[in-house]
């Protein structure tokens, strides 16, 4: 699961670096014409996705109704990690070419590049390197540290006085986030092997609320302090929180079964 989805960061890199190449040959003023060269690539998924094979997920006809999913008090804690894992993502990452560009005063070239891209690339290897060491590190404690790994880099990149370490925390929270999507949709697979495609269905949901809110309270804290973004970051601090408060109610759950 960690490695398939470091392919999501390594095309996010390959976006970035290609975009920025593209401003810097025909300027940001022409950027509807890079949209329309990007929507070919959804239009070329349309019929690459229409020769692959869809496999049965093991024990799906016989899943968790949507009734008996929201009656699930472990559902719900994953619910919140999925949301907290796309706000923790998303919050920073939609947010690292501007924050680059004013911490730094640098172009929007190198902006770009030293913001989302450096994220991306950092959120990748996060994944692809506990694809690799999984069966040396259990995945509640590895997503634990992250957690507090992300607490830390987001302290960093909002009070830290000097812009090349702010920009340092963006990048380690590319790091700290990486395990946190897919690492949920594994253990929420394993906590409940029957909660089937709806499960599945609702925790992606979960998790792209999380990513539009993240950047959102971002954008809109920054705005309501003078558009200062570091005390945006400051604020979106509380996603990391509470995915570890998250993870705490998942231990305690599972010490409450085994003492049963």
């Amino acid at each position: 699961m960690s490695i398939l989805h470091s392919f999501y960061s390594w095309g996010q890199v390959f976006v970035v670096l290609l975009s920025t190449v593209f401003f810097t040959l025909f300027g940001t003023q022409n950027w509807k014409i890079m949209a329309l060269l990007w929507a070919l690539v959804p239009f070329f998924n349309i019929f690459y996705f229409s020769q692959v094979p869809i496999a049965a997920l093991p024990g799906a006809e016989s899943g968790f109704s949507i009734k008996d999913l929201f009656k699930n008090r472990l559902f719900w804690v994953f619910f919140l990690l999925m949301a907290c894992a796309g706000a923790s993502e998303q919050a920073m990452a939609q947010w690292a070419s501007a924050f680059a560009e004013a911490g730094l005063q640098v172009s929007k070239t190198i902006g770009d590049l030293a913001g989302p891209c450096a994220f991306a690339i950092a959120m990748g290897i996060t994944r692809a390197l506990y694809g690799k060491f999984s069966e040396k590190m259990p995945l509640s404690r590895f997503m634990t540290i992250s957690g507090v790994l992300c607490v830390i880099s987001y302290l960093l990149a909002s009070l830290s006085p000097n812009p090349v370490l702010a920009l340092v925390g963006c990048s380690l929270c590319g790091f700290s986030v990486g395990i946190m999507w897919p690492g949920t949709l594994s253990l929420a697979s394993k906590r409940i092997p029957f909660g089937g495609t709806a499960m599945f269905a609702f925790l992606a949901l979960a998790g792209d609320l999380g990513c539009a809110t993240g950047p959102a309270l971002v954008g809109n804290i920054s705005d309501a302090f003078q558009s200062n973004l570091k005390v945006g970051l400051l604020f979106a601090i509380c996603f990391p929180v509470l995915l570890l408060l998250g993870l705490f109610l998942l231990r305690a759950f599972r010490r409450k079964e085994a003492g049963k």
